[in-house]
């Protein structure tokens, strides 16, 4: 990697995953901004529909492509694959889609799928990455070291909620805070659509995986982040069991292991994801959290783009949680 900064092109910034790329890639040392693409708010200050940037960036929102080094697809889902139909990449620009479109394995599909705590070398060669889904990234980091040693023998049971960004910035009747403040409720039982991309990961790891994973998603009464609890069978002890995670993620810089019980406000504001391991009556109890936003999204994906061109994993993502 030279001197020179990566040129990045963000389609679709107007939503949360926009906005959080763009506040990371302000303040990256190695990348700028050429453009933000958003057709509804084109000519629009950035600033105008991410009020906290004000003051940090003159940019407008453009309906044209410029010339990126990469691009990031912030659109929805079925969005990504129309997009790249109407809009042909070049042949020298990477694309890191944040949707889920590309992140299950298809003949025909060159996209690598964006997990570096899986494939980290796999990513750094790509040109095409399918960042993981926010509940997809919790619910995988904690099943990765038990998926790699071929564990995973029992029907695994999850649990995890997730706060209000997580259904995107458009309005919707349970995102209103009317309805959600002081609620709580379940959705997409046992058929949420992360389930596909955990179940490629874990059960392709190891031949000798199996069992089925039975998902309850459940939405919170905060903004943000992930709290996920994952249990089942085993014949582990709880040392061993955490030996195991810490073993598997001591070369990974934001995936760490507590011997204490573990909170949202930990990570939020982070690209981390904090794990908590313990054996209870032959059940392995693991708790897995992240901020939705970050290593569930915007985070991951300029984890992914500085593996793609050669800089220090954690470069431009070193944030501190909100602690109070």
């Amino acid at each position: 990697m030279s001197d020179k900064k990566i040129k990045v092109g963000i389609i679709g910034g107007a939503g949360y995953t926009g906005g959080e790329l763009i506040r990371l890639l302000l303040h990256h040392p190695a990348a700028g901004i050429s453009f933000v693409n958003s057709r509804s708010n084109a000519g629009k200050p950035i600033s105008d529909v991410h009020a906290d940037l004000l003051g940090d960036t003159d940019l407008l929102f453009t309906e044209k492509i410029k010339p990126a080094d990469v691009l990031f697809l912030c659109l929805g889902h079925g969005e990504s694959v129309k997009w790249l139909k109407e809009n042909p990449l070049d042949k020298k620009t990477r694309l890191i889609d944040l949707s889920q479109d590309f992140r299950l394995e298809a003949k025909g599909n060159e996209f690598v799928y964006g997990l570096p705590e899986f494939q980290r070398k796999k990513i750094s060669n790509a040109k095409l990455i399918a960042n993981p889904g926010c509940f997809a990234t919790a619910i995988q980091l904690a099943l990765l070291p038990l998926a790699e040693k071929g564990l995973l023998k029992n029907d695994i049971q999850v649990s995890a909620a997730t706060g209000s960004t997580g259904a995107g910035q458009s309005l919707s009747a349970t995102s209103h805070f009317t309805w959600r403040f002081g609620n709580h409720s379940t959705y997409k039982n046992l058929e949420h659509q992360h389930l596909a991309e955990i179940s490629q990961t874990v059960f392709n790891l190891k031949k000798s995986n199996s069992g089925n994973i039975h998902f309850i998603p459940q939405r919170g009464a905060f903004t943000r982040g992930i709290h996920a609890t994952v249990h089942f069978s085993t014949n582990l002890k709880s040392g061993e069991a955490i030996q195991l995670f810490k073993n598997y993620y001591s070369s990974h810089p934001f995936t760490h292991v507590s011997e204490k019980q573990i909170d949202l406000k930990q990570v939020v504001n982070t690209n981390k994801c904090l794990l908590h391991v313990e054996v209870i009556k032959k059940r392995i109890v693991i708790t897995s959290i992240i901020d939705n936003l970050l290593k569930g999204a915007s985070g991951q994906a300029v984890q992914n783009m500085n593996l793609m061109f050669g800089l220090e994993e954690t470069t431009g993502l070193k944030l501190k949680p909100s602690a109070y």
